[in-house]
């Protein structure tokens, strides 16, 4: 049977290549898609931004011809999901339509009452396939674990299934899917070495996730199985120079991490030149990483991502329940940086509860630290999360929220951070942290750069100029600068 699955970028650069790198790719799908293939069906995936046309769709339906259509969508990217949804069902009656993806999961009473003929909560993999072998079959959709169904009027609500424990069975996920979308064919790849996160922080999901079905939650995968994935990378994308490790945190199984360290640096004997790794670190209290840290440098990895969040242990104690203190920050990154290893940092601006003197707690940090260099992103209501009921507790959520531009453009306004102070922050974020470390032009360069893409109307105008080769190379050489 012919599937295809609908993901969303709405405001991506071109409709033709909206993803600029391979790191992009929604693990989710791509997972799913590689259980059906295995199953003897035939997937196809086609990318939507904000410019894209009906008629588009028109001509890629009648090409392809599916029975069933699979979307996704995070929070901020369900307003496109939903229209292009309507637009299917009423043109194609006759397809079946399904949704998941976090929202869904987290939101299921709100979105069945869209136009979907199910919904799948929690995992997709084994689902999906029940509901392809029964449309296949030619009867209704029924009695299938994880799926909301619509039959007319009714609503059949199945029940969960326990999370999925055999990960290491699963198809690698289906990366092929993605590559006519994506601008960047050489960009670093990312491999997803488990399932679930152990930690409860209030402007995640995950704490939400474990609740939808039975089981253990947190997962990893074998060394093995995750080296052979590794090898199938290196035999599909010959030109793949660096993998990054996509886990909540590297060091939650330490025997596990060091086996996989070592597995990793004897793989690196066997190819020229050696691949290099990064990933993602959670700092917790007094933990000596000297260890985890000789394991990296045998192994090549080149940098770590810690999310910091906020300098202010108050904020991130009491608010994001996030236990470690200023000095446990500055211990990791000196302990890193002893054994040559690049590190970011991840910082959150406009967190509720967070006043001015709280910024300035993070940026006090980051200079300090002086981060090889920063993700940086305004705090974004998402619901499920603890932090979206208490901005609902607090009044402090517009109605309805703007979802677009998220994570860049302030949405809260604070009783000690204003909105206009959160922008500005951000905004001017790299400048207060580098000032005096970096030369001045770069630094104001990369602001005004900054604000420019802040801006909704010229940030639409300067994605559509960076087709042209020139503004590509002068992109990426801002880029550089920040």
């Amino acid at each position: 049977m012919n599937i295809l699955f609908i993901y969303s970028l709405q405001d991506a650069q071109s409709p033709a290549k909206p993803l600029d790198v391979q790191e992009q790719i929604h693990f989710g799908i791509s997972y799913i898609s590689s259980f059906l293939k295995i199953h003897g069906h035939t997937t196809k995936l086609f990318v939507l931004t904000r410019e894209t046309k009906y008629s588009v769709i028109d001509e890629y339906f009648k090409k392809y011809r599916p029975k069933l259509i699979c979307f996704t969508a995070v929070t901020t990217e369900y307003p496109l999901i939903a229209d292009i949804a309507k637009y299917i069902k009423n043109s194609y009656p006759d397809i079946f339509l399904l949704v998941g993806g976090p929202h869904a999961s987290l939101n299921p009473e709100v979105l069945i009452s869209d136009h979907f003929d199910s919904l799948c909560i929690g995992e997709g993999e084994k689902p999906t396939l029940e509901l392809v072998q029964q449309i296949e079959k030619g009867v209704f959709p029924t009695s299938i674990p994880n799926l909301w169904i619509k039959r007319g009027m009714q609503i059949e609500k199945n029940s969960p299934r326990p999370f999925l424990q055999d990960i290491n069975n699963l198809p690698f996920p289906d990366r092929e899917m993605w590559q006519e979308w994506i601008e960047n064919e050489s960009s670093r790849c990312s491999i997803l070495l488990g399932r679930g996160c152990p930690f409860q922080c209030t402007y995640c999901c995950n704490h939400a996730f474990k609740k939808i079905s039975d089981g253990p939650y947190v997962r990893v995968r074998s060394p093995d199985n995750i080296l052979a994935e590794i090898n199938e990378i290196a035999d599909k994308f010959p030109k793949q120079k660096e993998i990054y490790l996509e886990i909540e945190t590297f060091y939650i199984k330490k025997d596990w991490t060091i086996e996989l360290c070592s597995k990793l640096e004897n793989l690196n004997t066997k190819i020229k030149p050696p691949l290099s790794f990064g990933v993602n670190l959670r700092i917790t209290p007094n933990t000596n990483f000297e260890g985890l840290f000789t394991a990296l440098k045998k192994s090549n990895f080149r940098f770590i991502n810690i999310g910091v969040e906020s300098g202010s242990k108050r904020i991130r104690s009491e608010i994001l329940k996030r236990y470690y203190s200023n000095d446990d920050i500055i211990k990791t990154v000196s302990v890193a940086r002893k054994y040559g290893l690049k590190v970011c940092f991840y910082n959150l601006i406009g967190i509720p509860g967070e006043t001015i003197d709280d910024f300035k707690e993070t940026v006090k940090i980051n200079r300090i630290c002086q981060p090889d260099w920063t993700y940086n992103y305004i705090f974004f209501p998402y619901p499920g999360t603890d932090l979206y009921s208490i901005c609902k507790e607090q009044k402090l959520l517009e109605n309805p929220l703007d979802t677009k531009m998220e994570r860049i453009i302030a949405t809260l306004n604070l009783p000690g951070f204003s909105k206009k102070q959160i922008q500005k922050s951000f905004i001017w974020f790299n400048y207060n942290v580098y000032k005096g470390y970096k030369p001045l032009y770069k630094l104001l360069i990369g602001t005004i750069f900054q604000k420019v893409l802040l801006t909704y109307h010229l940030n639409k105008v300067y994605r559509g100029l960076m087709h042209v080769a020139f503004l590509k190379w002068l992109k990426n050489k801002l880029k550089s600068m920040l």
